[in-house]
């Protein structure tokens, strides 16, 4: 998967419209930033990149760029 389509997946995750994220937003900033798109999250990263990632490891995130990071996306 690549950087935009995992981004655009991190768009519907959050309810945002497909090509908002960019990557250095904040994810404080992003109001539907919440455990359901934490697991969404975590689904999309096992499925599609073979990444397992814990909510501890997501809670350590600040940015956009580093779920991205953390999910073996290359920035």
């Amino acid at each position: 998967m690549t950087r935009e389509e995992f981004l655009a997946e991190i768009d519907q995750l959050v309810d945002l419209a497909p090509g908002t994220l960019k990557g250095p937003e904040e994810l404080d900033s992003l109001e539907e930033w919440n455990s359901t798109a934490m697991i969404g999250l975590i689904a999309l990263a096992d499925t599609n990149n073979r990444v397992r990632l814990s909510p501890r490891q997501i809670a350590a995130c600040s940015t956009v760029t580093d779920l991205l990071k953390l999910a073996g996306v290359e920035a």
